[in-house]
């Protein structure tokens, strides 16, 4: 559920108005009531105190440098670090109250809360960019909670414009050589040297098995951004996928264990994993592993989504 600009408060806000606390949720249809309960629901959410350090963490680069119009665009910066140490000083677990907004007749469903976590949550999401995503858990007594989580998407992409700028800007300030300098700057777009030796080493997406290179991408399983120089065109750090496998496992939605069962994140519904016909737990037969071990493992442990 992607955060509108009408649910933020202050500083953050693009248009006009104070925010709106209510929340959109969905239509006013089955798959909307069997999710949240009837209408008039009041169910307990939770949220977690790493969960909202790492959304911060993900979306400091656009408080540094904003792409859109805040109100508050020169405040941000400072905002960040105040906002930041408020959810230190949190406890791991919080759990808050929700209730249905019934009084709010039409054909879209909302909900609100009066809880401080709530309005926290309203002032730290820059809209947008940000979506709220919900999972049913239940706890050790059986009580049904809602897991709510906060994720950032740059405009359609995994990383914010101004963390690619200074990578490419990095590469042509420390970098000597002239060679070296392009292979880093193709690698980084999937082209080059690196995409050469990766389609020599799979020439086919493992997944869908689809041949043809031209509907292939060169994607870096360690995220280019966060590998050193070496990593960032060593082939063995990188898969050739189709467009939706490299999309999903890009943003953390799909990751794969060392004996190639796919991992399938629980932050995508049960259709949506159908609809794009990927199954859980299967094993990809034709996953390159050998020497993407430790690769794989940092994919695991810090971009999937689990």
């Amino acid at each position: 559920m992607t955060v509108p600009d009408c649910f933020v408060l202050g500083s953050n806000k693009i248009g006009r108005g104070n925010g709106e606390a209510k929340f959109y949720i969905g239509q006013n249809n089955q798959d909307t009531w069997e999710f949240w309960g009837d209408s008039g629901f009041e169910i307990k959410g939770v949220l977690r105190k790493k969960d909202l350090l790492n959304y911060l963490d993900e979306v400091k680069v656009e408080y540094d440098n904003p792409q859109l119009p805040y109100k508050g665009k020169n405040k941000l910066s400072k905002l960040w670090v105040d906002r930041y140490n408020q959810v230190l000083s949190l406890d791991e677990f919080i759990f808050f109250n929700i209730q249905h907004q019934k009084q709010i007749a039409g054909s879209r469903v909302y909900f609100n809360s009066s809880d401080s976590i709530y309005k926290l949550i309203r002032e730290i999401s820059l809209p947008e960019i940000t979506y709220l995503a919900a999972s049913k858990v239940q706890n050790e007594q059986g009580k049904t909670l809602f897991y709510f989580r906060l994720f950032v998407d740059y405009f359609g992409e995994t990383e914010h414009t101004a963390t690619i700028e200074k990578e490419l800007q990095s590469i042509e300030e420390t970098v000597e050589t002239e060679d070296f300098k392009l292979q880093l700057t193709k690698a980084r777009l999937g082209q080059g040297q690196y995409r050469k030796k990766l389609l020599d080493e799979c020439p086919y997406c493992p997944v869908t098995l689809i041949s043809d290179d031209r509907l292939l991408i060169a994607s870096h399983i360690k995220p280019w951004s966060k590998s050193d120089k070496l990593e960032k065109i060593d082939p063995k750090n990188g898969f050739m996928l189709t467009p939706n496998i490299d999309h999903l496992f890009d943003k953390g939605y799909i990751s794969f264990t060392q004996d190639k069962k796919m991992m399938a994140s629980q932050w995508l519904s049960k259709m949506t994993y159908q609809r794009l016909s990927i199954k859980p737990n299967s094993k990809i037969e034709h996953l390159p592993i050998k020497g993407r071990e430790q690769y794989l493992e940092y994919h695991r442990d810090v971009i999937f989504k689990g």
